[in-house]
């Protein structure tokens, strides 16, 4: 059975962005957040999660409830569930004879991939790291044995060097450096995006962001020499969507930023053959994903 307390293991991993200590439960963990002896501290929420961005936060932009929402309903539909058991296998083969493994999952979201991989997994212990503080309220309830912090990628990562066994990095920015220090050395990063091709059919439905053909290419020359690539696989997944799924997906990630939500839902209700919105038909889309590993070279 899950502990509650497996969250407070993962604390004394954590570092203070501020002064570099180690961080301590500040009283009950979540709610009183985290603390360290130089007296920062950290807001926990009753949500089930910890906000770390403190001060001037981030330039970013996180993901808005709606946009949160828009993504848990389609994930929960399954209609990205190939690339989540994907995940898991590579991941339960990457972390095979690895006693409980300690898996950062950068850029986490809901916790929908982070999740399936820990299903495959006997004794993971996880640390799920999101701008989203609407997404980690979804983490936190489906990831309940897992430490969930609002941070930001580009930033110092919050942790202990040589700390983290698997970082899982799935639609999401990458920190290359950041991501070297807190590998164990031989550790892996696992790294999912989309593909050239991807949701090509909706591109004819709504204008959406362009996906950059070279992004696999660049994608080892931006890691760098601290990481080896182990294994690439290349995920076709064909999908059947109604009107309301078009809309989940278009306005679940970055294209929301851009895109009128009404325009989408009416350019969806015709493209699947519905009326006002309804789904009264089904448009074929088919997703193109690159799931690739790599290993973290070097000893120190």
């Amino acid at each position: 059975m899950p502990s509650a307390a497996r969250p407070l293991d993962l604390i004394s991993l954590m570092l203070c962005p501020v002064c570099g200590e180690q961080l301590e439960a500040a009283g009950q963990f979540p709610a009183q957040g985290l603390r360290c002896v130089a007296g920062h501290q950290y807001d926990g929420a009753r949500q089930g999660y910890v906000n770390m961005l403190t001060g001037r936060g981030t330039r970013f932009i996180p993901d808005t409830a709606e946009m949160v929402t828009a993504r848990d309903a389609f994930l929960g539909a399954g209609h990205y569930a190939p690339l989540a058991l994907q995940l898991a296998a590579t991941a339960g083969t990457l972390l095979a004879g690895t006693q409980a493994p300690v898996l950062l999952d950068a850029g986490a979201g809901t916790g929908y991939y982070l999740e399936a991989v820990l299903r495959n997994l006997a004794d993971g212990r996880a640390l799920a790291l999101d701008l989203s503080k609407f997404a980690l309220r979804r983490a936190a309830r489906a990831l309940p044995d897992a430490l969930c912090v609002v941070w930001d990628l580009w930033k110092p990562l919050p942790l202990a060097a040589r700390s983290t066994d698997l970082i899982l990095n799935v639609f999401a920015p990458r920190n290359p450096a950041e991501f070297a220090r807190v590998l164990k050395p031989g550790g892996h990063l696992l790294v999912a995006t989309a593909a050239p091709g991807h949701v090509d059919e909706l591109r004819e439905v709504v204008p959406l962001l362009a996906v950059d053909t070279d992004k696999s290419e660049r994608l080892g020359e931006t890691l760098g020499d601290g990481f080896e690539e182990v294994e690439s696989v290349a995920l076709q997944v064909p999908l059947e969507l109604g009107a309301e799924d078009i809309v989940r997906l278009v306005m679940m990630g970055p294209n929301a930023h851009h895109i009128d939500a009404g325009d989408v839902r009416t350019a969806a209700a015709a493209a699947a053959g519905a009326e006002g919105g309804a789904d009264a038909g089904q448009l074929p889309v088919t997703a193109r994903f690159t799931v690739t590993a790599y290993r973290r070279r070097g000893r120190g």
